[in-house]
């Protein structure tokens, strides 16, 4: 019987070591996938920042497109609790950044992605101070 309870008390360990390793696992995996949101969208925000500085020629806007586009992708991945309300704010600031440059007002453009690039340093900033 004692030899029953101490198999039974193993089992019931090892069983209680995988479901924590798993949730310390998956908690790695998603902060490792926030902080490629992270690096993602800085790369992309300095990606139309610098496009935009150049001019958006005929030959730069698909990409200027392109980097505001995946910039805002990456930026709905970048979640982390307390920077919640300053990621939508981020989104909103990159949304009027590629408003303006499909209206050709690449100074508006320009400005907002400052704007956002800003708001980022700032998540960033909260961000790394959690981790």
């Amino acid at each position: 019987m004692k030899l029953l309870k101490k198999i039974a008390v193993a089992v019931v360990m090892t069983a209680s070591m995988l479901v924590v390793s798993s949730n310390v696992f998956a908690a790695e995996v998603s902060n490792a996938a926030v902080a490629a949101a992270a690096k993602t969208t800085e790369a992309k925000l300095l990606e139309a920042k610098s496009l935009l500085e150049k001019g958006g020629d005929a030959n730069t806007t698909e990409q200027i497109q392109n980097a505001l586009n995946e910039a805002r992708q990456s930026v709905k991945e970048f979640r982390y609790e307390p920077t919640e309300r300053s990621r939508q704010k981020l989104n909103d600031k990159l949304k009027l950044a590629r408003d303006a440059f499909l209206k050709n007002d690449n100074a508006k453009a320009l400005a907002e992605v400052e704007a956002a690039l800003v708001i980022y340093t700032d998540i960033k900033k909260i961000y790394d101070a959690g981790h």
